[in-house]
């Protein structure tokens, strides 16, 4: 029977439907099983592997559209530093400049030992990518992408850059933690593996600490594995049954979140305070038109400038009331921050730029919250108040 990721979200990682059985898979709390574990796959340490991990990895891998369990780390960065050390001694790593932060300095600290060479490239839709990917570069290549990129919202075309990837023999890193796979699976448009930040969307609720790596052949899954052993970013049993708890929500809440962070794009862009809003849902968005041809949704993250800077970005948000002034991203409340404030952040990134990670309330009352603050910014209309509701 083929069912619909709605619904898989909610059926996957469950015991069998037996009689007297627990509808819920059970946590596991050890650190050591018994048995002299001398054959392979045979539990030993808690370190190698644990069952608490396993109905988390096969519902994440099914909506990926992975033919092998994903693998669960005790960190999105730990995830990401997994897949980074995929990366060939030598080889040149490609990213866009405004790939995540943390990626972006772990990568730094790689090409600073030597490692690889990290070349950091403008996002343009993906055009420039493929014409990257193209040429040949010593030791190798691999490519790194993020879309929507964070903080900026950069829409590149997957399914263009990953092909051509493909067909060039380049090994291709996604990041899709903002998008989440019920908005793009880019294991099936040819990426060799996928990453994700679980404690983002995937949990979803602000108490969760875990990443994931799933990847599109075993041989590679192997190899994620071994990272996970020798660098003992192990997740905690609880954490991963959290995670799964999580995700049987996921499709409800990304419904939600997508639809209340598209209107008040809407709105904001309506707002004389606003600069600028960014979200792909917008029309005249420079993403828009390859996000409504490449994935399913236009995500739950905008940002917006305010045409004061960071002083005035820091103001407004010091006089919001609901919304939560936090770092993170993804849970069904609503936070929101100033990403300059961060030093590792990428210089072009504009001071005044603000991240807004878009809940599950009333969409009414975020805009409200939003909507008192930048009123106290706006100068006064000669025409009028603008009414963007």
């Amino acid at each position: 029977m083929s069912l619909r990721p709605e619904t898989r979200v909610v059926s996957l990682g469950r015991p069998p439907h037996e009689e007297e059985s627990s509808l819920n898979p059970p946590i596991v709390l050890t650190s050591t099983f018994v048995g002299r574990g001398d054959a392979r796959g045979v539990r030993t340490y808690g370190r190698d592997a644990n069952p608490s991990w396993d109905p988390f990895e096969e519902a994440l891998a099914d909506l990926e559209g992975a033919e092998q369990p994903a693998v669960l780390f005790a960190s999105g960065l730990a995830a990401v530093s997994a897949a980074l050390s995929l990366v060939p001694q030598g080889a040149t790593l490609v990213m866009l400049r405004h790939t995540y932060l943390g990626t972006v300095a772990v990568a730094r600290e790689l090409a600073s030992r030597g490692l690889l060479t990290l070349e950091l490239v403008e996002a343009d839709g993906g055009a420039g990518l493929v014409e990257r990917i193209r040429r040949p570069a010593p030791g190798g290549l691999v490519v790194w992408l993020e879309s929507p990129t964070n903080p900026m919202l950069e829409v590149t075309d997957l399914p263009l850059v990953l092909a051509e990837a493909r067909r060039s023999g380049v090994t291709s890193i996604v990041d899709n933690t903002f998008a989440t796979p019920l908005g793009q699976r880019p294991l099936l448009l040819g990426a060799d593996v996928v990453v994700h930040s679980v404690t983002k969307y995937l949990a979803g609720h602000s108490d969760v600490v875990l990443g994931a790596a799933v990847a599109s052949t075993p041989a590679l899954r192997e190899r994620l594995v071994q990272q996970r052993l020798l660098g003992g970013a192990v997740a905690g049993s609880f954490e991963a049954w959290l995670a799964l708890r999580g995700l049987r929500t996921l499709a409800l809440r990304i419904e939600r979140s997508q639809e209340n962070a598209a209107e008040l794009a809407r709105r904001l862009e309506a707002h004389p305070a606003v600069a600028s809003v960014r979200h792909p849902s917008l029309p005249a968005d420079p993403g828009h038109a390859i996000a409504a041809r490449t994935m399913d949704g236009f995500g739950s993250i905008l940002s917006i400038q305010l045409p004061g800077g960071a002083e005035e970005a820091d103001a407004f948000i010091a006089s919001l009331r609901l919304w939560v002034s936090a770092t993170s991203l993804g849970g069904v409340e609503s936070t929101l921050e100033r990403r300059r404030r961060h030093p590792g952040e990428s210089p072009s990134v504009p001071p005044g730029l603000i991240r807004l990670s878009v809940g599950i309330e009333s969409v009414d009352d975020l805009w409200e919250d939003l909507r008192r603050s930048l009123d106290t910014l706006a100068p006064a209309s000669p025409e009028g108040p603008r009414d963007p509701a």
